[in-house]
């Protein structure tokens, strides 16, 4: 066999292969499995891609209404979700899918490049405002406070909460009360002691006045807990 057949030869089969490529991009060179969600388009590749440009944002959104997405499929039925309660995605700052999103479940070829979602992607006029995206907590504790988020929840992560009740003051006994006898107007950066018939003005007042103590709106300064007497700093209050 001539070296003009071999050249040939190879070149022929590169074209094969290139034109493979275009017809079966999903076996040639997809990086793995789709979603579920896109199993009826597995074999149709340039739904998303545009040929030697790759994904588009312009056609994700021909299929996916921005107000729809994570709350209704393609067809309009409804998506069941358990703390979202509007899509977000209209007040991004920049749309673009694939920031986030990658609808292959095999080995991802541009991971590096995709990060998870951050509230820091949201407009600024949105990006504080928790209850226009999430449901509220509907446990004992959270059906009580209105808004206040951010005082004890992080955007980085629902879980842990930031604040630790009793590193302020232990509930323990006749404090386990309502949230608002101390919190009133559910202010949950203010408190107060003067919530019940106890701890009148008064008699804290007749109580602290020989103490030399002034400040008297202060009360966890000294007091952490039902147990005993004032802890640290009870001393003049100026």
């Amino acid at each position: 066999m001539t070296r003009r057949w071999v050249l040939a030869l190879v070149s022929l089969n590169l074209l094969l292969l290139l034109a493979l490529v275009f017809v079966y991009p999903h076996l040639m060179v997809s990086p793995g499995p789709l979603i579920a969600g896109h199993a009826n388009i597995a074999t149709d590749c340039f739904a998303c891609h545009a040929p030697l440009r790759g994904a588009a944002s312009s056609r994700c959104i021909a299929c996916h209404a921005l107000p729809d997405i994570g709350l209704r499929n393609t067809q309009g039925k409804p998506i069941a979700r358990k703390t979202l309660k509007v899509s977000f995605h209209q007040d991004l700052l920049e749309q673009n899918c694939m920031t986030c999103h990658s609808d292959h479940a095999g080995p991802k070829l541009t991971q590096r490049s995709r990060k998870p979602f951050s509230h820091g992607l949201l407009r600024s006029n949105v990006r504080e405002q928790c209850q226009t995206c999430h449901r509220a907590p509907a446990d004992k504790l959270h059906t009580k406070i209105t808004g206040n988020c951010s005082q004890c929840h992080a955007q980085t992560a629902w879980k842990p909460a930031s604040f630790d009740h009793d590193k302020s003051f232990v509930l323990d006994r006749d404090h386990n009360v309502e949230c608002v006898t101390c919190h009133v107007g559910n202010d949950y950066s203010r408190y107060t002691c003067y919530g019940c018939h106890e701890h009148t003005v008064q008699n804290v007042l007749r109580e602290h006045r020989d103490e030399g103590i002034r400040d008297l709106d202060n009360c966890v300064r000294c007091h952490r807990s039902a147990d005993g007497e004032g802890g640290e700093g009870g001393g003049d209050d100026d």
